[in-house]
């Protein structure tokens, strides 16, 4: 996937079992979409705290913030409950891993995502993104970054 592309549409479930449809989002908001390998997990929960701790940032009237990992919703509602996240954890678990796998993230071998993040503008094409290594961290800083040029 190129910048300038239109990404990949998806529609997958909440920790809530609501629905969410990226291409909903179309003309209305930018989205940041962040895989992550697994919930509960050191680098993981760290990399999503920091996200919940600026949410004004990343969920507003402008940009609506997914995160996505190939752990169940029930996981996802324990996750999100326990760290106090009030953005949409998405679950990718079943079909397993198909749209980590539509982005080019998903890591056979280990049945879950590398770490990936898309930015997604209005009309539904990649603006910015980066993928690294499930052990790497990022730097929401980049986000921002990126963001601000939309």
């Amino acid at each position: 996937m190129q910048l300038g592309d239109l990404v990949p549409d998806f529609e997958l479930s909440n920790q809530h079992g609501e629905k969410i449809k990226l291409s909903s989002y179309r003309g209305k908001k930018n989205v940041v979409i962040v895989f992550y390998p697994a919930a509960f997990t050191g680098t993981c929960t760290g990399e999503l705290c920091a996200l919940r701790d600026d949410l004004a940032a990343f969920n507003n009237e402008k940009v609506e913030l997914l995160a996505i990992s190939c752990d169940t919703a029930f996981t996802l509602k324990a996750f999100a409950a326990q760290e106090k996240y009030e953005f949409n954890l998405l679950s990718d678990f079943w079909p397993h891993g198909e749209v980590c796998k539509a982005y080019d993230v998903f890591i056979p071998e280990r049945g879950f995502a590398t770490r990936g993040t898309f930015i997604v503008n209005k009309e539904g094409r990649l603006h910015w993104s980066i993928v690294i290594s499930p052990g790497e961290a990022r730097s929401i800083d980049d986000y921002k970054a990126a963001l601000a040029e939309l």
